[in-house]
């Protein structure tokens, strides 16, 4: 099953997709939006370009596992585009996706706009992989 995941940012929007046997997780885009109706309908119009059967969300809870306001927003968002999609979506802990993928920029020396043009896709490679690695150890 192919699966996109989705790193919901203020600005800039990371969407990452794995391959139909789920082993891989490729960065796909970087959507700059504001508006969140126009961010679900781009979000959804990508999940149908990339053929997506599931829709993978960030959530970004506290260190502590707390939820906080950013949290609700992004199950907010999630909720609409299951609905605008008709597709499943299931959120998944993002703490520190962010930093690992800036972590994963400075080891391959990308900086200035290249930097700022994909962090956001790499952290959403980063959601997805983690995804797809509970999803395989749960078959087994």
């Amino acid at each position: 099953m192919i699966i996109m995941s989705v790193d919901l940012g203020k600005a800039r929007t990371g969407i990452a997709v794995s391959d139909k046997d789920e082993g891989f997780a490729f960065p796909k885009t970087v959507i700059t939006e504001y508006n969140t109706e126009r961010l679900v309908d781009k979000i959804c119009a990508l999940s149908d370009e990339y053929n997506a059967e599931l829709i993978v969300v960030g959530l970004p809870k506290n260190m502590d596992g707390s939820s906080g306001f950013k949290a609700k927003e992004c199950e907010e968002t999630a909720k609409l585009i299951s609905q605008k999609s008709g597709k499943s979506v299931e959120m998944w802990d993002e703490r520190c996706t962010t930093v690992s993928a800036h972590n994963y920029l400075n080891m391959t020396d990308t900086r200035g706009k290249k930097r700022k043009q994909v962090v956001d896709a790499v952290a959403a490679v980063i959601i997805l992989e983690d995804f797809l690695r509970a999803r395989k150890n749960r078959r087994y």
